[in-house]
């Protein structure tokens, strides 16, 4: 399983990528984000993109190794954080 820390960072930030966009409700934060719980509203039923494992199966196999995958989006998970003095 993809190693989530639900800091929520990439809901916050899903103007960032082409892929994210349409769930910004305006400020760069998902339409579907819980501030105070820092979860998703529809979970169960989120799209694609933001169910890792899935989309990983779906678009990326073929171009990156797991690990490999796993690696660049704790990289992104990090650099989101210390942008936001998260730590």
């Amino acid at each position: 399983m993809f190693p989530c820390y639900a800091c929520g960072q990439c809901c916050k930030n899903v103007d960032k990528s082409n892929e994210t966009k349409f769930l910004d409700r305006g400020d760069g934060t998902c339409r579907n984000f819980n501030e105070e719980s820092r979860l998703c509203n529809i979970y169960e039923g989120r799209p694609l993109v933001c169910r890792v494992e899935d989309y990983y199966k779906a678009n990326l196999a073929d171009t990156y190794q797991w690990d490999d995958f796993v690696k660049i989006n704790l990289e992104v998970c990090q650099i989101l954080s210390k942008n936001l003095n998260i730590e």
